[in-house]
């Protein structure tokens, strides 16, 4: 069970230039500073949900073999998640406008963490820990990097617009092939690619959130910004834990 590839990079190509500026509007440090402590604020407390989840899901046996056995929450949780994924990344309304952009982003968040929850339950939990403490180096190391690095993620948006695009059409073909006969490379394959497609995903939306680049996107996007690199992190674990958990 593998988390679905369809809607991943749905929200940069929708929003469009309404929600980016470029960095010369971002010239006021106290404004760039409160936008990233309310970005990083709200993926925080997603991910400890999201990890309290996957702890339920992963070390208490009764909640644990009930997932395993009825893997329709995880359908469930992925329609919930799709639909409140496409409300935020496409429309703007919901999504500057509190409470119901919290409301949507919470709903978002407990979705995706019981599918990543369900997905976690079928692995050994030996590999689950494992694939959440290389995620969570992952995403220091790149975090650290985009504060430090002078490379322009955010100048080659064709390019990553193309690299979602192949993750989305090896991610079908993958889920066609093993629907007929279980094909060990090819599943590690596509792991693989997804895992380095959302790390460098995960630089390209950091970047994009911390400013001082070509692109950057508005003040007023703080939920667009969690939403974006808390995806991305649990995604790189979903694709790490299909990795170590292969056995």
């Amino acid at each position: 069970m593998a988390m679905p590839t369809m809607p991943i990079r749905f929200g940069d190509d929708v929003i469009g230039d309404s929600s980016r500026f470029p960095s010369t509007d971002w010239d006021d440090k106290k404004v760039r500073h409160t936008f990233i402590r309310k970005v990083y604020s709200i993926i925080s407390l997603q991910l400890l949900v999201t990890v309290g989840i996957i702890a339920v899901f992963t070390f208490v046996s009764p909640v644990r073999s009930f997932v395993q056995r009825n893997t329709a929450i995880y359908y469930a949780s992925y329609a919930v998640f799709l639909v409140t994924y496409v409300v935020l990344a496409c429309c703007q309304g919901p999504r500057r406008r509190f409470p119901w952009n919290i409301i949507l982003l919470s709903i978002f968040t407990l979705a995706m963490g019981l599918m990543t929850g369900t997905i976690a339950s079928m692995y050994q939990t030996k590999a689950v820990l494992i694939a959440m403490l290389i995620t969570a180096i992952v995403a220091i190391i790149v975090t650290v990097f985009c504060f430090q690095t002078k490379v322009d993620f955010t100048s080659c948006t064709g390019l990553f617009c193309v690299l979602g695009i192949v993750v989305m059409v090896t991610g079908i073909i993958t889920a066609i092939v093993l629907s007929f006969k279980y094909v060990p490379w090819l599943h590690m394959l596509y792991a693989a690619i997804g895992a380095i497609a959302f790390t460098l995903f995960l630089a390209y939306d950091t970047q994009l959130v911390l400013g001082n680049r070509k692109n950057t996107i508005s003040p007023e996007e703080y939920i667009y910004g969690a939403l974006t690199i808390y995806t991305d992190i649990v995604y790189i674990f979903t694709f790490l834990l299909q990795i170590v958990g292969r056995d």
